[in-house]
C-alpha cells in the first residue's frame, strides 16, 4: 500500500460503488441504520454472489498476500503441537490460528495500511456523497411545490434510505469544542445547540472520541435538566444510538444510564415517589423517570439477540451495571419516615412479567454470567423478591375477615383515576408480579436453586427450597379471588394464576419438579384445602371453583410423572406430619373426587364452575388410577362406580336440553349450564374409558356396564383426531389393545364401528388407494412384504384380534364364499377380510383384487401371526380348514407332480404358504420343531426348503434331539421325593420341602423331568389337596351328575379318539330336539374342534418318547372328564350374548394335555392329579378351563368372561414391569400394545410353542411348588431375557409381531429362577393377598 496511486483509488471506489449499488434495495429497505449494519453483516449467508464483487475478491487478494505466511506458519505450529499431545487450549485448530494472527505484528500493520487507504477513498466518497445531496435537495425544492405527495418529500427518515440521513462528520478537535459546550456550566442556548448537533453526528465517532468520559458526565447531567425538551433530546440521543451502533459502542451509553439512574434514586435531593403516596402518572417528574426506566428495560429486552457476538465482558457490564441499580434500596431514617419507592418499582411497572430477565436467563451464556453475579455480589436483589412475596402474602392474611372471606384487597377507583394514578397496595401487587416472574424463571435453573435457602430479616430461620414453594401454595388459596390492581393491564393477573402458571413449568421439567414438589411437606400443602373441605374444618382459606382447579392442575401433573405418582400413593420416606396414611395424598384426593361426584360439599355447589371443578379433580384420580400401582391404591374407594352414577345422571340432565334451533343464535337455544353438562358428560366417559388402561380396570370397567358407550366415545374422538389430553402422548393405542384382548371388549369395538372403520381403511391403502393422486404420483411397487402403508393397518388388527376377540367375532361363522365380488365391494368386518384376504380359495376372489400378491401376502402374514395362538389355529381349522386352503393353493403353484417327486414355483406366496403349513402342523418350542424363513437367500439354490402339497410333512422340519426314556435318578430328587412319600406334616413341611425344590431348581434343573418331576408334583399337590388350610376350593358333596353321561364307553375297550367324537355327532340330532341340551352340544363341537390337533399333540409326545401308540383314547377320556368335572362348578344359566360363555371352555385344555404329557400318558394319574389340584390357589391360574363360568367367582366376574389370569397375573405383570423393567415398559406404551395381551397368550397355553417342553416342564413345576405368583415372576423373566430385542423392535415398529410369532429362544427358567426369588421377597406377600380375593374380587 506504500505504493497507492491515484489509479487504485479510482479502482477501489468503483468496487465499492459497485458493492452498494448492489446492496442498495436491501439497506434502502431497511426501518433503521441498526437493520442496516446488521444486513451487511450477514451479508455472505443472504447474497449468493458475496464471492463474486470485485471488493471482497481484492480483500481477499489482500488478506492472502499480507497474512497467508502467517496463517501457515502458525497452522504448522498447532497441528505439531497436537500430534504431540499438547494442548493448545483452545477448541478447535481454526479458532487457535485466528486469535494468533490476530496477535502478530503482520496483522496489525496489514490493517493499519488498510485503514489509510480506506479512509482516503470512503473521504472520495463522502465528498461526492455531499455534492448529490446538494443536487438532490435542490431537486426536491423545484419538484415541492408539484408532487407534494411524493414519496421523496417524505419527512419519516425512518422509512427511508440510511444513506438520506443528514450525519455531520467531525474530527477531535471539533468533538472537544462541543463537549466544552455541553458542560452544565455554558448557558442553556449554548448547550441546545451543541445537543442539537451532537444529534446529527455519527455514534461511533462520538463515543470513539478522547473526550468520551467528560461527555458521559455531561450527559448524565443533561438528563437532569429541568429543561423537559432537552432531557427528551438527550433521550432521544440514547435511543438513536441504542439502535443504530454495535454492543461494544452502546454498552457504554447503557451503563452510564443505569448508573446515572442509580445515583438519581440515592439521591436524596430528586423527586422519589413513597409508597404511600402511590404513583400519579400524569406528574412530568414521574413522566421523565418512567421514560428514562422504559428506555433502559427495552434495551435490556433487545440486547440478548445480539450479545453472544461480542466479548463476555460487554455482557457483564450490562448486567452488572442493571442488578447494581435494582438492588437500589432506601434505608429507613426514621420509623415514621415515609419509605421511598425503589427502581424496581418502576421497572416493574414498564415490564411487569419480568420479561427481560427471562430473556436474559434463556441462553446458556448469559444464564451463567447473571446467576453467578447474584449469587456473588446481588443475592440482595433475591432476597428483596422473595420478600416481597413473603409480605403479599401476610397482607392476604390480613385480610380475611372473622367469617373466613376475603375484604377487598385494594381501593376501588373510578375509570380515570386507574388510568393515571397507582396506590401504594396496587404498586406492592405490581412488584409482587414482577418478582413472581423473577424467581419462577430462577427455579427453573440448578444453579438458581442452590441460591436457597435465603435469610429473611423477620424470620429467624433461613427459608428454604422447600419453604419457599410452600409459600407459593399458601398464596395460590389464601390470596383474593379477583385481585383488582392490574385494571390497566391485559391478561390473566390473578395471584393464582400467576402462581399455578410458574409451577406448571416446574412440573414440566422433571430435575426442577423433584427438587421442589416431590417432597411429603408441598403435597400436604397443596392438600390443605382439600382435607379442610373434607373435614369441615373452619380455617381462611380461600374456597372458588377456581382456586381448587388451578390445584387439582397441579396435582395431575404431578400425578402424570412416576416419581410425583408415588409421592401420591406411597408418601415419602420421611413425612413431614403423623397424619394417617388416609389422610394424605392420593386417599385425599379420590375422597373428595367422591364427594364433589355425589355433590356433599354445600360451600361449592350449585356454580357453573362446579361441572368443571369435578372434571378437574377426576382428572388427578385419573392419572392415578391409569396406572396398575394406582388402582391398587384407589380400588377400595369404589370410584368406579361414582363416576358411572355420575355419567348416568349427567347423561339424563343432557337429553332434557333443548335442541338448537336452524338460524338461532347458539346462545339464546343452549344456555351455558346446558354446555356444561355436555362436557362434563363427555368428560366423565372419557374418564371411565381410561379404566381400561390396566387388566383390572377394564373388568371394573365391565362391571358398570358402560363399556360399549366408552369405546362408542373413543371411537368418535378417534374419527376426530382429536388430542387424548396433555398428560398422555400416545393415545388410545394401549387401550384398544387392552380392551380388545377380552370378550366383552371386541364386542364393544365392533359395535361402536371401530372395527368397521379399520377395515375399510385397510381395504383403501392396500387395494384402493386415492384416486386423485394416482395420476399424477403413482405408487411405488412394494419392496417389503407389509408396504409401509399398511404397517399401521397391520398393526392395528394384530393388536386386536387376541383369541377371545376372534371366537367372539368369528366363532360359528361361515366365510361368505360369494359366487362374484364387485370392485366396489368394500369389506366391512373381520369375516370379511379372512374371506377376502386369507382363504382366497376361488377365481371370483381372485379377480376382485386389484394387487393380488401383495393383498394376499398380507392375508398369509395375518393369518401367520394369529396362528400363532393355538386358540386361534383350532378355530381356523374347525371352522374354515385352513390347512386344506394352503395346501390346495401350494398344489396351484407346483408345476410337476409325480408319485415320487413334485416342483414347486418359488414366489413369495409359496414361501409365506410353505411357513404357515410347517407352523401349524408341528408342535414345538425354539430347539424341537424348525421353521423355514420366509427370505430367499443368495447363489444357485434361493429356497433349499422342501415345499410340500400333502401330509405328511417332511421331517426336516422336526429338529432331532436326544430321546430320553427318564431322568436319572439324582441325590436331591430323591430325598425329596422321600420326603413327600413319608411328609412330617408339621409346622413348616411345606416350607421345608421348598426349600429342597429350590436348590435343585438352581443347582439341578435338568433332574426335574420324566417320571421325576411326575412324582414329585404328584405327591405334592396330593399333601396339599389333604391340608384344609391350603385348599382354596372347598370340596363339593353329592354332586350332579354330568349330562354327559349320555356318552359313557365301556371302558374296558380301546376306541380311537375319532370314533369317539363320531359317537359325538351322531348324539347331536337327537340333543338338538331340547333346548336346554345346546350347551352340550357346543361341548362336543369343541371337542370336535380339538380333534384336528389331536394328531400333531401325539406326534409331539411320541417324538418325546413320552406317549405311548394308544394313548390317544386315554387322553380323550381326560379331557371329557375334565370337562364334566369342571361344569358341575360352573353357572349354569348365565343370559350373555358372549359366544364364550354359551358353553364350555372355547378352547383347548392345554393344562390338561401338558399334565397328560407329563405323567407319560397315564390316564389314571392324570385324572386324580387334576382332581386334587383343583382345590389349590394355583389351579385357578394355571388351569385356564377351572374357572370358566366357575360359581367360585363373583356373577358379575363371571359373566364377564375376564378370567383371573388377565385381570389378576397380567396385571400384576404390567404393575411390576414398570417398576423392575421400566425401558421395557415404555417400550410397550409407545408402540401401542400392552404386555398383558401376549402374557395371556403364553399362559393361556402354557407356553407351548413358546419354549421347549423341558422348560415348560419347569414353569408349572415352579408354579405349583413355589405358588401362584411365580407364574407372574415367569412373564417378567421372559421380558428380561428379551429386552434388548425388544426395544428394538419398538424401533422398527413390529414388537407384536415379534413377540407373538417368535418362540423364546435361549431361556432357561433356571437361569432366571434367582431373579423370580428375588422378586417373590419384594412382592410375594401383596401378590398372593390379591390372588386369594378373586373369590370376593373387590369391584
Amino acid at each position: 500500500m506504500s505504493h497507492f496511486t491515484s489509479e487504485d483509488e479510482v479502482s477501489l471506489q468503483s468496487m465499492l460503488r459497485q458493492l452498494l449499488q448492489c446492496v442498495k434495495e436491501k439497506i434502502t429497505g431497511a426501518p433503521s441504520v441498526e437493520c442496516a449494519e446488521e444486513i451487511l453483516l450477514h451479508l455472505e449467508e443472504t447474497d449468493e454472489n458475496f464471492h463474486n464483487y470485485e471488493f471482497v475478491k481484492y480483500l481477499r487478494q489482500y488478506i492472502s498476500k499480507n497474512l497467508g505466511s502467517v496463517i501457515e506458519e502458525e497452522t504448522e505450529k498447532c497441528t505439531s503441537a497436537q500430534n504431540q499431545g499438547e494442548g493448545s487450549g483452545y477448541d478447535t485448530l481454526v479458532q487457535h490460528v485466528t486469535k494468533k494472527t490476530r496477535e502478530s505484528k503482520e496483522y496489525r500493520e496489514m490493517m493499519h495500511s488498510l485503514k489509510n487507504v480506506m479512509m482516503v477513498v470512503v473521504e472520495s466518497l463522502i465528498n461526492k456523497f455531499e455534492e448529490d445531496q446538494m443536487r438532490y435537495k435542490e431537486m426536491q425544492r423545484k419538484m415541492k411545490t408539484e408532487q407534494q405527495s411524493s414519496y421523496y418529500t417524505d419527512n419519516c427518515s425512518d422509512s427511508d434510505s440510511s444513506f438520506n440521513q443528514s450525519y455531520t462528520f467531525m474530527n477531535q478537535e471539533q468533538l472537544q469544542l462541543l463537549v466544552e459546550r455541553l458542560d452544565p456550566a455554558q448557558p442553556k442556548e449554548v448547550r441546545q445547540e451543541a445537543m442539537q448537533t451532537l444529534c446529527s453526528a455519527p455514534p461511533s465517532d462520538i463515543l470513539n472520541c478522547d473526550s468520551w468520559a467528560n461527555l458521559r458526565k455531561h450527559l448524565a447531567a443533561a438528563l437532569s435538566d429541568s429543561e423537559l425538551n432537552f432531557s427528551d433530546r438527550v433521550l432521544k440521543f440514547y435511543a438513536k444510538t441504542f439502535s443504530s451502533s454495535s454492543l461494544n459502542m452502546t454498552r457504554e451509553l447503557y451503563t452510564s444510564l443505569a448508573k446515572y439512574l442509580e445515583l438519581y434514586f440515592l439521591s436524596k435531593d430528586n423527586y422519589v415517589p413513597t409508597i404511600s403516596m402511590g404513583i400519579d402518572i400524569g406528574n412530568p417528574d414521574v413522566i421523565r423517570l418512567l421514560k428514562k426506566i422504559r428506555l433502559l428495560n427495552e434495551y435490556q429486552r433487545e440486547v440478548p439477540s445480539f450479545w453472544i457476538r461480542h466479548p463476555e465482558k460487554y455482557m457483564e457490564e450490562i448486567m452488572e451495571s442493571t442488578l447494581s441499580l435494582l438492588s437500589v434500596k432506601h434505608e429507613l431514617a426514621h420509623v415514621v419516615s415515609p419509605k421511598s419507592l425503589d427502581p424496581v418499582y418502576f421497572l416493574a411497572l414498564v415490564d411487569l412479567r419480568a420479561v427481560w430477565f427471562k430473556k436474559w436467563m434463556h441462553a446458556y451464556y448469559s444464564r451463567t454470567v447473571v446467576l453467578r453475579l447474584l449469587e456473588k455480589k446481588y443475592k440482595s436483589l433475591i432476597i428483596a423478591s422473595v420478600e416481597q412475596c413473603a409480605s403479599y402474602l401476610e397482607a392476604c392474611e390480613s385480610t380475611i375477615d372473622e367469617t373466613g372471606r376475603f375484604n377487598s384487597f385494594s381501593v376501588s377507583h373510578n375509570a380515570n383515576k386507574q388510568k393515571n394514578f397507582y396506590t401504594g397496595k396496587e404498586l406492592q401487587y405490581i412488584y409482587f408480579v414482577h418478582s413472581l416472574s423473577l424467581l419462577g424463571r430462577l427455579l427453573i435453573y440448578k444453579q438458581g436453586r442452590k441460591l436457597f435457602p435465603i435469610q429473611l430479616k423477620n424470620r429467624k430461620d433461613p427459608m428454604s427450597l422447600t419453604d419457599f414453594v410452600i409459600l407459593f401454595t399458601h398464596l395460590i388459596y389464601r390470596s383474593p379471588t379477583c385481585p383488582k390492581p392490574l385494571t390497566v393491564h391485559s391478561g390473566n393477573y390473578s395471584p393464582a394464576g400467576l402462581i399455578t402458571d410458574v409451577i406448571r413449568i416446574l412440573c414440566d421439567r422433571k430435575e426442577c419438579a423433584t427438587e421442589c414438589l416431590y417432597t411429603n411437606a408441598v403435597i400436604e400443602a397443596f392438600l390443605r384445602p382439600i382435607h379442610d373441605l373434607l373435614t369441615g374444618s373452619e380455617v381462611h382459606l380461600n374456597f372458588s371453583e377456581t382456586t381448587l382447579i388451578h390445584i387439582a392442575d397441579i396435582l395431575a401433573r404431578i400425578a402424570a410423572v412416576d416419581d410425583g405418582l408415588s409421592l401420591l400413593l406411597y408418601g415419602g420416606e420421611n413425612p413431614s406430619t403423623v397424619e394417617v396414611t388416609s389422610h394424605r395424598g392420593a386417599h385425599t384426593i379420590v375422597q373428595f373426587t367422591k364427594k364433589l361426584l355425589d355433590e356433599d360439599i354445600s360451600v361449592l355447589s350449585g356454580s357453573e364452575m362446579f361441572p368443571v371443578l369435578k372434571g378437574a379433580f377426576i382428572f388427578v384420580c385419573r392419572q392415578m388410577y391409569s396406572t396398575c400401582e394406582g388402582l391398587e391404591v384407589l380400588l377400595p374407594y369404589h370410584l368406579h362406580h361414582s363416576i358411572a352414577e355420575a355419567w348416568k345422571k349427567t347423561s339424563l340432565l343432557s337429553e332434557r336440553i333443548p335442541t338448537p334451533i336452524t338460524g338461532a343464535d347458539c346462545a339464546t337455544s343452549v344456555s351455558q349450564e346446558s354446555q356444561n353438562f355436555i362436557a362434563l358428560e363427555e368428560t366423565l366417559l372419557d374418564d371411565l374409558l381410561n379404566f381400561a388402561a390396566t387388566p383390572k380396570g377394564l373388568l371394573l370397567l365391565q362391571n358398570t356396564g358402560t363399556v360399549n358407550e366408552c369405546v362408542t366415545y373413543m371411537f368418535n374422538s378417534f374419527t376426530k383426531n382429536l388430542q387424548v389430553n396433555g398428560c398422555e402422548k400416545f393415545g388410545y393405542g394401549a387401550i384398544v389393545s387392552q380392551v380388545s384382548a377380552t370378550a366383552p371388549g371386541a364386542i364393544a369395538l365392533q359395535s361402536s364401528g371401530f372395527i368397521k372403520a379399520l377395515v375399510i381403511e385397510l381395504w383403501g391403502v392396500l387395494e384402493c388407494g386415492r384416486d386423485d393422486i394416482r395420476i399424477t404420483h403413482p405408487r411405488s411397487t412394494p419392496v417389503d412384504p407389509i408396504d409401509r402403508s399398511c404397517q399401521k393397518s397391520f398393526l392395528a388388527l394384530i393388536n386386536l384380534l387376541s383369541y377371545p376377540a376372534v371366537y367372539e367375532l368369528i366363532g360359528n361363522q361361515e366365510i361368505p364364499n360369494k359366487p362374484k365380488y364387485s370392485l366396489r365391494e368394500v369389506p366391512t368386518d373381520i369375516i370379511d377380510i379372512i374371506d377376502r384376504l386369507i382363504i382366497v380359495n376361488t377365481e371370483a376372489k381372485i379377480h376382485s383384487l386389484f394387487s393380488y400378491e401383495q393383498s394376499l401376502i398380507f392375508g398369509l402374514r395375518l393369518l401367520n401371526v394369529l396362528c400363532c395362538d393355538l386358540g386361534t389355529l383350532l378355530l381356523f381349522e374347525s371352522q374354515y380348514k385352513i390347512s386344506e386352503v394352503l395346501l390346495d393353493g401350494q398344489k396351484e403353484n407346483a408345476t410337476n407332480i409325480s408319485e415320487t417327486s413334485r416342483d414347486f414355483i418359488i414366489d413369495g406366496l409359496s414361501v409365506e404358504r410353505n411357513h404357515i403349513l410347517v407352523r401349524i402342523n408341528h408342535v414345538g418350542g425354539p430347539t424341537e420343531r424348525i421353521l423355514p424363513p420366509r427370505i430367499l437367500h443368495k447363489g444357485d439354490d434361493p429356497y433349499p426348503w422342501p415345499m410340500f402339497s400333502s401330509y405328511p410333512l417332511p421331517t426336516c422340519y422336526l429338529a432331532e434331539f436326544p430321546r430320553k426314556t427318564d431322568s436319572r435318578q439324582d441325590d436331591d430328587a430323591s430325598k425329596l421325593l422321600s420326603s413327600l412319600k413319608n411328609p412330617d406334616k408339621q409346622l413348616g413341611w411345606i416350607e421345608n420341602v421348598q426349600r429342597q425344590f429350590c436348590e435343585i431348581m438352581e443347582n439341578k434343573p435338568n433332574v426335574l423331568s420324566g417320571t421325576n418331576l411326575a412324582e414329585l408334583i404328584e405327591k405334592f399337590v396330593l399333601h396339599l389337596s389333604e391340608t384344609p388350610s391350603e385348599c382354596y376350593f372347598s370340596r363339593r358333596e353329592n354332586e350332579a351328575p354330568s349330562l354327559i353321561g349320555h356318552l359313557e364307553l365301556n371302558r374296558s375297550k380301546r376306541y380311537p379318539a375319532i370314533l369317539i367324537l363320531h359317537s359325538c355327532v351322531s348324539h347331536l340330532h337327537f340333543l338338538a330336539k331340547d333346548g336346554k341340551w345346546v350347551a352340550i352340544i357346543i361341548n362336543i363341537l369343541l371337542l370336535i374342534e380339538a380333534c384336528v390337533f389331536y394328531l400333531n399333540f401325539f406326534s409331539y409326545g411320541k417324538h418325546l418318547n413320552l406317549l405311548g401308540e394308544n394313548a390317544e383314547n386315554d387322553l380323550s377320556q381326560v379331557l371329557m372328564n375334565c370337562e364334566k368335572y369342571l361344569k358341575q362348578q360352573q353357572h349354569v344359566f348365565i343370559e350373555t350374548s358372549l359366544r364364550g360363555l354359551e358353553g364350555g371352555y372355547a378352547s383347548y385344555d392345554w393344562f390338561a394335555a401338558s399334565i397328560f404329557l407329563i405323567m407319560m400318558g397315564d390316564r389314571e394319574k392324570t385324572s386324580t392329579f387334576l382332581q386334587q389340584f383343583s382345590h389349590l390357589l394355583v389351579s385357578a391360574f394355571l388351569w385356564i378351563p377351572r374357572l370358566h363360568r366357575s360359581i367360585h367367582l363373583p356373577l358379575d366376574t363371571a359373566m364377564s368372561g375376564i378370567h383371573p389370569v388377565y385381570f389378576c397375573s397380567a396385571h400384576y405383570v404390567e404393575m411390576l414391569l414398570k417398576a423392575e423393567l421400566p425401558l421395557v415398559s415404555s417400550a410397550f406404551h409407545m408402540s401401542g400394545f400392552t404386555s398383558s395381551q401376549i402374557c395371556q397368550q403364553w399362559l393361556t397355553q402354557c407356553f407351548w410353542n413358546y419354549l421347549d417342553w423341558s422348560e415348560i416342564c419347569h414353569y408349572i413345576a415352579i408354579c405349583i411348588f413355589l405358588g401362584p405368583d411365580y407364574q407372574i415372576y415367569m412373564c417378567l423373566s421372559v421380558f428380561k431375557h428379551l429386552q434388548q430385542e425388544i426395544l428394538q423392535h419398538t424401533q422398527t415398529q413390529d414388537l407384536q409381531v415379534f413377540l407373538k410369532e417368535e418362540a423364546l429362544h435361549g431361556f432357561q427358567v433356571s437361569d432366571y429362577f434367582k431373579f423370580m426369588e428375588n422378586l417373590a421377597v419384594t412382592y410375594r406377600s401383596v401378590l398372593l393377598k390379591d390372588m386369594k380375593n378373586i373369590r370376593v374380587q373387590n369391584t
